[in-house]
């Protein structure tokens, strides 16, 4: 008897099929505190970000009050519920409930839709089994809040949160919490901003079942009943549009992306630049870009690929990521490897004279030659002359390899093909490369500082 009822049980883990979803997802990014910095559908055009990494407590209780008070002990049905409902069935002569579990309801979004017969009824109580056998209860909770319908083309929990309240679910009062715990229910009937009696109906009802639970005291239920409810669905914010487009390049996938970014950081970033586009774009200048990176720790706080309206022409390259030509920002690199090997000392002399060498004869931005500087004079003042001798002096291949080493990708030629001109903007760099190795110097400049100190 037991070796049948387990080989039963084998049969059923092996046959029945697992449940999955396939939808695609759109993307969101977060910053470092998780807020919201800018979001894209999915394909489908659906705000759909996924499973929420965790389900928020307020949510939790309301969800589960509404839809499922018994899912924590339950194996995936609950038989006191499907006799109730067969009961209300038989009564109203109609299906009018259906007394699925959540986990039920889980499959059933699986399943997109498949009409409410008994033959898809006894479909979705095996899979719910067998969805409760290959998942904990919070994986089930998770996966339900990450794809059910809110309205519209709304779809799980974090994006019903941002979409019509502005901010994720974690931040949500117990009125908010009650408003999302009951729109999967029936988005279409009370979907925000269409039918707001039956929602406020709804939401009010749910907030006195979890004051009766005493989750809620009575001073708390009465502000939450007094809460207004959302409106239509709000727009998201755009504050880094350019890094939400490079997402959903290198994630294909989709979902929730948390960054290094600082929401406060990057607004202020995105002013700064946009305020001196205005003068910059009278030299004809249309396009700027910035990264601030904390030089620590390397983290990235701001990301502006560029300025002006994303239809703008040229407004959607990220030039954060287009190579461009080094100009002069290698040479720091440069003197500070000559530095670190011996060949040259701060103060030594290094020539600022008429030079040529072969058919290449540098001048410095003025057209003017000092003569005889010192080495960390001709470096601040980015004299080109004294560049190139050290750069001859010191290697092309030498500080090509050099750089390669240090991070930069776009070196891809033999150190020959950029000769000389390597140090003055013959190579292409890009920004996002050039600040991790920026950061990097500066480490090494505040750890030799610290050494001098002690």
């Amino acid at each position: 008897m037991l070796g049948g009822l387990i080989l039963i049980f084998l049969l059923f883990v092996v046959f029945v099929p697992i449940v999955e979803f396939s939808d695609p997802l759109g993307t969101a990014i977060l910053d470092c505190e998780g807020r919201l910095l800018g979001a894209a559908t999915a394909s489908d055009g659906q705000w759909r970000f996924g499973a929420p990494e965790e389900i928020p407590g307020k949510f939790r209780h309301a969800l589960l009050e509404f839809e499922d008070h018994r899912f924590d002990s339950h194996p995936g049905i609950d038989p006191l519920a499907m006799a109730r409902a067969l009961f209300q069935d038989l009564k109203a002569g109609a299906i009018v409930s259906g007394g699925s579990t959540i986990t039920m309801q889980t499959v059933r979004l699986s399943r997109h839709g498949r009409p409410r017969t008994l033959r898809e009824k006894a479909v979705e109580c095996l899979l719910a089994l067998r969805l409760e056998l290959s998942h904990s209860k919070n994986e089930i909770l998770r996966t339900y809040a990450g794809y059910a319908p809110f309205g519209g083309n709304i779809v799980g929990l974090e994006a019903a949160a941002w979409r019509y309240f502005g901010r994720s679910a974690r931040d949500l009062s117990w009125a908010e919490s009650a408003t999302l715990a009951v729109l999967p229910n029936a988005p279409a009937l009370i979907h925000p901003g269409r039918r707001p009696e039956a929602l406020l109906r709804r939401r009010n009802a749910l907030l006195n079942r979890l004051h009766q639970r005493n989750l809620l005291d009575e001073v708390a239920l009465e502000l939450a009943q007094a809460e207004p409810l959302p409106g239509p669905p709000r727009p998201l914010p755009r504050l880094a549009p350019h890094l939400l487009d490079r997402a959903r390049r290198e994630i294909p996938g989709g979902g929730i992306v948390t960054t290094t970014l600082d929401l406060e950081t990057q607004r202020r970033l995105s002013a700064i630049l946009t305020r001196h586009h205005r003068t910059l774009k009278e030299n004809s200048i249309d396009h700027l870009a910035a990264l601030v990176a904390h030089t620590d720790s390397g983290k990235v706080l701001a990301y502006v690929g560029n300025v002006g309206r994303l239809g703008d022409q040229g407004a959607q390259v990220d030039i954060i990521t287009a190579p461009r030509s080094s100009g002069s920002i290698l040479k720091p690199f440069l003197f500070a490897t000559m530095l670190s090997d011996a060949e040259i000392l701060p103060e030594e002399l290094v020539p600022d004279i008429p030079t040529r060498i072969g058919g290449f004869a540098p001048r410095n931005f003025d057209r003017h030659f000092s003569g005889a500087v010192p080495a960390s004079v001709a470096l601040s003042r980015s004299l080109n002359v004294p560049a190139v001798r050290m750069l001859r002096s010191h290697g092309i291949a030498r500080f090509a390899d050099l750089l390669r080493s240090l991070g930069l990708t776009t070196l891809f030629r033999p150190a020959d093909d950029y000769g000389l001109s390597l140090i003055l903007g013959g190579a292409e760099v890009t920004l996002w490369e050039m600040t991790a190795l920026y950061a990097g110097l500066g480490r090494t400049a505040i750890g030799s500082r610290a050494q001098e100190e002690q």
